[in-house]
């Protein structure tokens, strides 16, 4: 069975990388690879086919200054904790994690070895398997107006 990324998975990967053509992308992945193969991960596939989870290299600027991941991460959960965006199920990023168990506050990673300080770890829930649509984010091209 081939691998095929969540629609959802695809357009955020695709807005990021329309905003931020030069962006760095060696931390950027969405297709397990053998460690991951090893235990329960949104990015290997399911039973048919999909896999949920796309990784995006901190360095947005492709300068590695300003760092701008922080912000552009912030204005996803922020998005999500409104219930403007209710395709993304958990994002992972510098040692914290948000979902909607603490209704999108952010607390200790303390579960992965990985404490993803090299790039945001972005996890969709199974229903937006094909919900490719636009996201109204800011930073990546939305009009939707964040505020905490």
């Amino acid at each position: 069975m081939t691998a095929k990324l969540s629609r959802a998975g695809i357009q955020l990967r695709e807005q990021i990388d329309d905003a931020f053509p030069d962006r760095d992308r060696a931390s950027d992945g969405w297709i397990g690879d053998t460690r991951h193969g090893a235990r329960k991960s949104d990015h290997n596939p399911d039973v048919k086919g999909w896999v949920r989870a796309i990784d995006v290299d901190r360095d947005l600027s492709g300068k590695a200054k300003p760092d701008l991941m922080p912000d552009l991460v912030d204005q996803i959960r922020i998005a999500c904790k409104k219930g403007s965006e209710k395709r993304i199920a958990y994002i992972i990023f510098d040692g914290k994690i948000c979902s909607p168990i603490l209704r999108w506050k952010w607390r200790k990673y303390t579960t992965g070895a990985n404490k993803h300080t090299h790039h945001a770890h972005f996890s969709f829930k199974k229903e937006a398997d094909l919900r490719g649509e636009f996201y109204q984010i800011p930073m990546i091209g939305g009009d939707n107006v964040q505020t905490k």
